[in-house]
């Protein structure tokens, strides 16, 4: 059972709280971190991807955010997004290392494992740099199958393509493509 903070439109906690299966079933406004590891390699800026376990409860098998996960009732986005590189991948960051991108708000409803999935949250888009290797990872609660380094801009368009079998939103990339464009400013 996981508790989840039912939020307003800005993301702030209602003060009311419910089992993520409700929130999904619902379709209730709710909280996630979301975590893009970024690197620099041969002059280029790659990005990692994790293939989803084909056990996880919405899109299974497919390629998504570096590190990503709900927000717990009375935590907040920094320590979640701590948490789940933790759980996820195996990587422990102090929060400072974090960059904010901003938040973003989405919603959908699709059909897994023959049951409707509604999600509407509010997420909160991090970039954190981590020069690390795809052996370096550890997938410890097997939500993970493996992860790819991709150059940034071959990732953009595979997704904006629909190149890969995948459950990124390139409004996401989008907001990782203009923070690196500030960085070169």
């Amino acid at each position: 059972m996981e508790i989840l903070d039912i939020c307003d439109e800005f993301g702030n906690p209602t003060g009311k709280v419910e089992d993520r299966e409700i929130i999904h079933q619902e379709g209730l406004l709710h909280r996630t971190a979301h975590v893009w590891l970024l690197r620099k390699k041969n002059n280029q800026i790659e990005i990692l991807l994790q293939k989803r376990s084909d056990a996880k409860d919405s899109f299974p098998g497919c390629y998504d955010i570096s590190s990503a996960g709900h927000i717990p009732a009375g935590d907040g986005y920094f320590k979640s997004a701590k948490r789940e590189l933790k759980e996820e991948l195996g990587v422990e960051i102090d929060e400072n290392e974090l960059i904010d991108c901003g938040n973003r708000r989405f919603h959908f409803e699709e059909v897994f494992h023959g049951k409707l999935f509604k999600d509407n949250q509010i997420s909160k888009i991090f970039v954190l740099w981590k020069d690390l290797e795809e052996k370096d990872f550890v997938f410890e609660d097997h939500e993970v199958s493996e992860v790819i380094w991709m150059e940034f801009e071959k990732c953009y368009q595979a997704v904006k393509n629909d190149t890969i079998n995948h459950c990124i939103y390139l409004e996401e990339l989008d907001m990782i493509r203009e923070y690196l464009r500030e960085c070169q400013e």
